[in-house]
Parts: structure tokens; sequence; C-alpha cells
């Protein structure tokens, strides 16, 4: 028996022909496609599957690209004879992905969950205008070295967005704020990223006071398995806090390094296992603690290679 950190890739990782592999080969897949189609009016599959890429980069059409892959690739996962002896004893979830892990936990049932990320993305892509917002990724500074960059009097909005792994920092803002912290930061290898808007910080408020009204309509339920939220880096089984930090993290920030580590402190799991399309956070877990086993489920053939073997 082995003991399973579940994950599950945020946006950023959709790509076009994602999950027609697993369609073509699973009915469960297939039926999944059916219900996220059903339950969003409109064809996600085809989208997925034939692009264009223009269009399923949209927000609000790849949060819910991507939660319907990893659905299907950890439903897929846990039905393979093999991981029958394995437990999962934590998830998490980077950002989009913590819907995802809830939905996983069986705290969030799909539907709704495909129903809230599409709504999500489209209040997150409206909260701020094209061209007014930037994100951008710092490489080799720690978390101390960027705050003492970002403007204190909050005068223009920088922020940090996500804490990723050791020296890599996404500070999201207006792009005045973003391009002054930049200016302030000195010597450092700034990327900036291909993003509509600048998510996570406090620019996105607008669409965390609208998600909050949907989210106060749906049914949370205790989750089957911790799931470590990014928004307090803790896992809880108290649902009305589950569904405040939903609410909050869409202007918070992502802690993934400490979501890791504490889950890999406080849970013990012997193996990380990521959930859907790409391999963006077994590599971040890799930096962050590179002893543990990482195992990347996004093909038929990464599934078909779990049936009489464990992690």
């Amino acid at each position: 028996m082995s003991a399973i950190f579940a994950l599950f890739p945020g946006q950023g990782s959709q790509k076009v022909g994602m999950g027609k592999d697993l369609f073509d080969t699973f009915d469960a897949a297939k039926e999944l496609f059916v219900q996220a189609d059903r339950a969003l009016g409109f064809e996600l599959s085809k989208i997925c599957f034939e692009g264009p890429s223009d269009k399923l980069t949209l927000t609000e059409i790849a949060q819910p690209a991507i939660l319907t892959v990893s659905t299907i690739c950890f439903r897929l996962a846990q039905a393979q004879p093999g991981t029958a002896g394995n437990t999962i004893v934590a998830a998490a979830g980077h950002s989009l992905g913590e819907y995802s892990a809830l939905v996983a936990a069986e705290a969030l049932t799909f539907e709704d969950a495909v129903r809230l990320v599409n709504k999500r993305g489209k209040y997150m892509q409206e909260a701020v205008p094209v061209g007014t917002g930037k994100m951008v990724a710092v490489l080799g500074k720690e978390v101390a070295e960027i705050e003492a960059a970002l403007d204190p009097s909050g005068a223009e909005v920088a922020q940090i967005a996500n804490i990723n792994a050791p020296g890599q920092i996404v500070v999201a803002g207006s792009v005045a704020g973003v391009d002054a912290f930049v200016g302030r930061l000195g010597t450092a290898k700034v990327i900036e990223l291909p993003v509509s808007a600048p998510f996570h910080c406090s620019l996105m408020k607008p669409a965390e006071e609208k998600l909050r009204g949907d989210l106060a309509k749906i049914t949370i339920k205790k989750p089957k398995f911790p799931v470590f939220q990014n928004f307090t880096a803790a896992a809880t089984e108290d649902v009305e806090v589950i569904r405040e930090n939903l609410a909050l993290q869409v202007c918070g920030r992502v802690r993934w390094v400490e979501c890791v580590e504490n889950a890999l402190a406080q849970k013990a799991p012997q193996a990380v296992w990521e959930y859907g399309a790409g391999n963006v956070l077994t590599g971040l877990v890799k930096r962050i603690n590179s002893s543990i086993a990482r195992v990347n489920i996004d093909s038929p053939g990464a599934v078909s290679s779990l049936s009489g073997k464990a992690a």
C-alpha cells in the first residue's frame, strides 16, 4: 500500500487535443465529457479536441476544460486494479486546480464545479480591462526580496500572486504597478506571462464578489480526504471554511510551496501523482522536495501502466 498526495493543475496546462485520446479509449472519459457539455450548454469537448487555440485559451473555457480532463484522469486512475492498495492521504490544486481536488474528494459535484469554474473564468476576465494588467514571473528571488520591492503606498497595484517554488514567484497588478516593481527589483530574471488578466491580486475583487454569490448556492460536502487550500495552505473539514477560502482565493496568493510542504510534513505521502494535462506541478514539487516519487497521469498509456502495480 502506498500513500498518495494528489495534485491537480491550474490554468495554462490547456492545449488543443487535450482529452481526445482518453475520450477515444475509455467510456468513462466519454461520459464525463458528455456531462460537461450538458452542464455548460455548449460543446466543451469539441473545443478541447479541435480548438481553435485562442478559444480554448479563453479563461472561461480553459478552466472547465482543465477541470474536466483532470477529473477524467483521476477517476480512470482510481478505477485501475493496480491502485486498489493505494490511499490518497492529501490533495491540492493550483488555483483552478483546487476545484478539481475538491471534486476528487467528493466535496463538490463534477457538474457544479464545471459550471462554477466557467463562471469564475468569465468573472476574472471581466474584472480588469484587457491591457491594463499584467503578471510577471521572477526567478532567483525569495519572498522577502520580492516584498521589499513592492510599493508600500499601494498607489499602483503590484502584489505577490503565486509562490510556486523556491526562487519562482509571480507578481500581478496594474501595468504601471508591475513595471514600477520590476524597476525597483534591480537585477533579476523577470518573465512576462502570456495571460489575459492579472490573476490573484486585489484587481480581481469584482470577480471575487460575483463568485461569492454562486458559491453560496451550491452544496459543499466534507471532503473524503484532506484538501490543502491555496489561500491558507491548510486543510479543513469545515465546509463553510472551504467555501470562504474558494472566494478569497480569487484575490489571494497561491501559497503552493506551503501547500506542498504542509501536506508532506503532516500526511507523509510516499508519492505525488499529478492528474491532468502537463507536468507543471510535479516539476514544482521536484524543486520543493526532490526526494519524493512523482507520477503523471495524463494519457491512456499512463492510466494503463497503473494496472497491476502500486506507486
